[in-house]
């Protein structure tokens, strides 16, 4: 079988017989990939621990028919020791796995911007400097904008008048002037929304500088444009802190 090398981060396991464990991966070069750890399971494994979900692996893979087979596993980055220990780090993190599995679908199709952002995410999240809900809807937001989902926060995402505007809609796209608002309008504050684009881009002086009722307000909106454009309910998010 021909061999391959690439760089993945675990997004989750499933058992497969008595000794063996199926690995979703999401990948640098070769985007999302189902593969076979034969024997990940056995207590004298010498890779078991290499295969979880949130470690950041250089893999050796075996293209199969059906999946590929998992030949050599190296650690280039333990992200798991450093959340086991901090639920918000890893409720957090759960959900940043969820989603990346969630929104790149199609096996084998390259998909580095999503990859990037998750490494990345993951790393601001283990390393403490920030809070993990504030790295969570910051991932959250820039995954959806790569995935072609970026909200409107200053302009009208239907006609495009400039803001600020009272409204805001998943479903549309983002804010919302008077006359394009639609039914089911959330109406949250002007900081919020300020907030939210921050996030956004990255500008974190804004967001350590923001009023908490702002944070928290722009925490449920985040969950709420996900859920929209994934089309259903994430799980794991039920868990996080907010």
């Amino acid at each position: 079988m021909p061999l391959y090398r690439d760089e993945a981060i675990v997004l989750r396991t499933h058992k497969l017989g008595e000794a063996d464990r199926i690995i979703t991966l999401l990948t640098r070069q070769h985007g999302r990939v189902r593969a076979v750890a034969k024997g990940v399971r056995k207590t004298t494994s010498r890779w078991g621990s290499r295969l979880e979900p949130f470690t950041h692996v250089d893999l050796q893979l075996a293209e199969g028919r059906n999946l590929d087979v998992i030949t050599q596993a190296d650690t280039l980055d333990a992200f798991p020791s450093r959340l086991g220990d901090h639920y918000d780090r890893y409720t957090a993190g759960t959900v940043m796995l969820e989603t990346a599995d969630r929104i790149v679908t199609e096996e084998k199709q390259p998909a580095l911007q999503q990859f990037l952002l998750l490494v990345g995410g993951l790393r601001a999240m283990t390393s403490g400097e920030r809070a993990p809900a504030q790295v969570l809807d910051s991932y959250l937001l820039r995954s959806l904008a790569v995935a072609g989902y970026a909200p409107s926060f200053t302009h009208c995402a239907r006609c495009g008048d400039p803001g600020p505007h009272r409204w805001f809609s998943p479903s549309a796209g983002g804010a919302l002037c008077a006359d394009c608002r639609v039914p089911g309008s959330a109406s949250p504050s002007a900081g919020t929304l300020e907030v939210m684009g921050a996030l956004l881009a990255g500008e974190w002086d804004t967001v350590a500088a923001s009023d908490p009722r702002h944070l928290r307000e722009a925490s449920g909106m985040v969950a709420a444009f996900l859920q929209w454009h994934l089309e259903r309910g994430l799980r794991s998010l039920e868990y996080v802190e907010r």
